[in-house]
């Protein structure tokens, strides 16, 4: 009977943490992607390039407009790792991004990932 419990136990336990990381990651994609939006409605509301920073170590999203940081979201105080192609991008006056190529941001933790991919254009879409 012992034994069944423990089983039980380490099931659940299992199922648990996998719960948990997608929790975690689900919502560091929607932070983030809020985050994005927010720049690029502040380039659009302030006729003004605002750009936004990706930092790995530790996990953040930064905002900022001329020498201001106007928003963050700090990821890894829920434990999730961020991975970006580019470090930084912005969004011009018009909405549109600012750049040459597209970014990838991988938000991790344990074994459950999601992928937000910004366009070239500022375009923001889940990377699936």
């Amino acid at each position: 009977m012992l034994s069944l419990l423990g089983v039980l136990l380490a099931v659940t336990a299992v199922g648990g943490a996998r719960l948990l990381n997608a929790a975690a990651v689900h919502s560091a994609a929607r932070e983030v992607r809020d985050l994005l939006a927010f720049a690029r409605d502040q380039a659009v509301a302030n006729s003004t390039r605002v750009a936004v920073r990706f930092e790995s170590s530790p996990a953040r999203v930064l905002v900022h407009r001329g020498s201001d940081t106007i928003a963050r979201t700090d990821l890894s105080r829920t434990n999730v790792r961020l991975e970006a192609t580019r470090d930084s991008m912005a969004y011009g006056p018009a909405g549109l991004g600012v750049g040459a190529s597209n970014l990838r941001l991988l938000l991790t933790r344990g074994a459950r990932q999601d992928t937000i991919v910004i366009s070239r254009l500022g375009r923001v879409r889940d990377g699936r």
